[in-house]
């Protein structure tokens, strides 16, 4: 066995532990197992003899690939709101292996990810590889380029995003509304025009911002009838939309592939929605309060 063939054994030994990493990096089978492959690339393009560490190395590696993505995307966000599920919970049009997408998605869980995409990319890899795979921050801390104080408190503010922020809301109050915000998730979900519009104030207001598209600017629709037929319009999408606490209320976040795109918040009154703020900007969406609700 030569020294290539050695080399990939031993890569494919660590792949597991690098496509988990990098799909809680990324939140997104296909790009994590891109990463794998390009961290492989880099590997075989190394001088690997000298490394002590294999397993360390590696995961330096994918992890600078998959910052290198999160900056990328930060700078993007260009996921257009059609965009087909390909979150490992949802389908496998990717082509994968589905039993194994199934496994990442069960042990990180749709709601994580969505609580990891509001992050900035330095907090979501020191989080994702102190927190979650144990790896020193004094290690963590040449990735990113911060001092290994420095990613300490990264990960510190990323800790406490993902435990949740938000002071707990009145408990038989939020059972009220998020009733009233399963019931207009189900009926979007199987297209119920008649239980929309009932769940709907006749004066209802949704405003959306301008990055969720089509206009240039900000988009405000009035009228139950109206608002209901937009929300029919979206019954593709709400198969990747989940109900959650949006800075303490019930309402809900739309996560396509495991990455946060867009969340709506809903002002309930007298147990009918009277507004609804669809909220896509990347910067509104970060500095919301968010904790995905199990079902």
């Amino acid at each position: 066995m030569d020294d290539r063939d050695r080399l990939t054994e031993r890569f494919e030994e660590h792949r597991p532990r690098l496509r988990a990493v990098a799909y809680r990096m990324l939140g997104s089978v296909s790009e994590a197992d891109d990463a794998v492959q390009e961290a492989w690339l880099r590997t075989i393009r190394a001088d690997t003899g000298e490394v002590e560490n294999l397993e360390a190395w590696l995961i330096t590696v994918v992890s600078r690939v998959c910052l290198n993505v999160l900056r990328s995307r930060e700078q993007r966000r260009e996921e257009p709101l059609d965009v087909q599920a390909h979150d490992p919970a949802v389908g496998h049009e990717d082509g994968g292996d589905p039993e194994h997408e199934a496994m990442l998605a069960d042990s990180v869980g749709l709601a994580l990810l969505v609580v990891l995409d509001t992050l900035t990319p330095a907090e979501r890899l020191a989080f994702v590889l102190h927190d979650m795979f144990d790896v020193p921050f004094d290690d963590v801390a040449p990735i990113v380029g911060r001092s290994s104080q420095a990613v300490r408190q990264l990960a510190s503010r990323a800790r406490h995003r993902v435990k949740g922020a938000s002071p707990a809301p009145d408990s038989a109050d939020l059972d009220r509304r998020r009733a009233v915000v399963d019931a207009y998730l189900a009926a979007t979900r199987g297209g119920d025009f008649d239980a929309l519009v009932a769940l709907l104030d006749p004066d209802v207001v949704l405003r959306a911002d301008p990055a969720v598209g089509p206009t240039p600017g900000p988009l405000v629709i009035r009228g139950a009838r109206v608002v209901a037929k937009g929300a029919l319009a979206s019954a593709e999408r709400a198969r990747v939309t989940q109900v959650a606490l949006v800075n303490g209320s019930a309402g809900l976040v739309m996560a396509p592939r495991g990455r946060l795109y867009l969340v709506l918040a809903f002002t309930i009154v007298d147990g009918k929605i009277t507004e609804i703020d669809v909220i896509a900007e990347p910067d509104r969406v970060r500095r919301l309060d968010l904790t995905v609700l199990g079902d």
